[in-house]
């Protein structure tokens, strides 16, 4: 007695006939004229997908490697069934751990086609040897709308049994979405479009090659050029002096007493600078006593800049300490003169004199 199976239920069919080798597995439908199915088979391994195209057994390729998975020849078999694909149980390679059995419309899309309009499909398994059915399925043709393929059915080990289980999948994308689902590479295999009856195998479309256009190439970031000077600026001018012309150096300038800041001097005073110890760089000027320690190229004079050392006897060493002249004297004489005599009247009181009697009574 055949197992009636609905979406999802399984059975075990080496329990149903002991000591099964093999099955006959038939799939049947009802459409209108011009609809054109087809069913394969998809011998799978443990993670789920073909261990190699050539396990996808189609219009195409009608047996798998090894022979375990035929389709029968053309015609109406018996029972019912449009299409049977035979199964050797023992055949089978030790890998494939299920056989996945898809009915696709041909060219159903551009047709406009799709099972919603196909009715009474079912699929059943059959003992090959006595030709006893022991499951069938019958898919319900009201759940079904716009899909252009369905896989009915697989076949599954389960431990050193068969087993079969009702599935009822569909795919809108037809036979090539469900090949492709399960690992086939269906642009560099023999395709999976099924042909219409007693029509040659269609010859499957070679993809046009891609050109990969590389992205074009990021802009270059934005210069940034420097500020203009403003129009009407002077130029700056050596800051020791302005005569020699523009200040086109930076340097640091230490004065004797002062913070030492950056100035802008001529080439010439910069090499000076930079070649002689701070902190006094002012050159000699004519008619003026120099300070500063001494510097190549010009006569030295001593004045406030100049160190004692070591020179503290200042009247015994004319080269050391302050020296003054005698006209130098005798104007700081007469100048301290004047000045006494300009403070002394500033401070004279011009009142009258008042003569204040201070009585005491006993």
């Amino acid at each position: 007695m055949s197992t009636s199976l609905a979406k999802g239920g399984n059975v075990s069919l080496s329990g149903r006939a002991p000591g099964l080798t093999a099955v006959t597995v038939g799939l049947g439908w009802q459409a209108d004229t011009g609809y054109d199915l087809d069913a394969s088979a998809l011998l799978c391994d443990a993670s789920g997908r073909v261990p190699s195209d050539d396990c996808f057994v189609f219009f195409n390729n009608p047996s798998s490697p090894e022979g375990s998975v035929r389709r029968s020849a053309g015609g109406s078999p018996v029972g019912g069934d449009d299409q049977q694909i035979q199964v050797d149980l023992d055949r089978v390679p030790g890998q494939v751990e299920k056989i996945v059995f898809p009915v696709s419309l041909y060219e159903g899309a551009s047709r406009g086609q799709s099972f919603g309009q196909v009715h009474r499909a079912h699929i059943r398994v059959l003992d090959r040897d006595s030709g006893a059915e022991l499951a069938r399925y019958d898919l319900t043709s009201g759940r079904l709308s716009g899909e252009t393929a369905l896989v009915f059915g697989e076949l599954y080990r389960h431990g050193a049994e068969w087993k079969f289980r009702a599935v009822g999948q569909g795919y809108a994308s037809g036979l090539a979405g469900i090949a492709a689902d399960y690992g086939v590479d269906v642009l560099h295999g023999t395709g999976p479009g099924p042909a219409g009856p007693g029509a040659p195998a269609p010859v499957p479309p070679v993809p046009p090659a891609l050109t990969v256009v590389p992205p074009p190439p990021s802009p270059p970031p934005p210069a940034f050029a420097p500020a203009p000077e403003p129009i009407g600026s002077p130029a700056m001018t050596c800051f020791f002096d302005p005569a020699h012309g523009p200040g086109q150096t930076t340097v640091t300038w230490s004065p004797q007493w002062g913070v030492p800041r950056p100035v802008q001097a001529c080439p010439g005073c910069a090499q000076r600078v930079q070649t002689t110890p701070p902190p006094f760089y002012t050159p000699p000027q004519q008619g003026y006593p120099q300070q500063g320690y001494p510097q190549q190229g010009y006569p030295q004079q001593y004045g406030y800049g100049q160190p004692y050392g070591d020179h503290h006897d200042h009247g015994q060493h004319q080269d050391g300490g302050r020296r003054f002249g005698a006209g130098a004297l005798i104007g700081a004489g007469a100048a301290g003169l004047i000045g006494g005599a300009l403070l002394n009247e500033a401070f004279d009181d011009d009142e009258p004199d008042v003569t204040v009697n201070n009585y005491y009574e006993d």
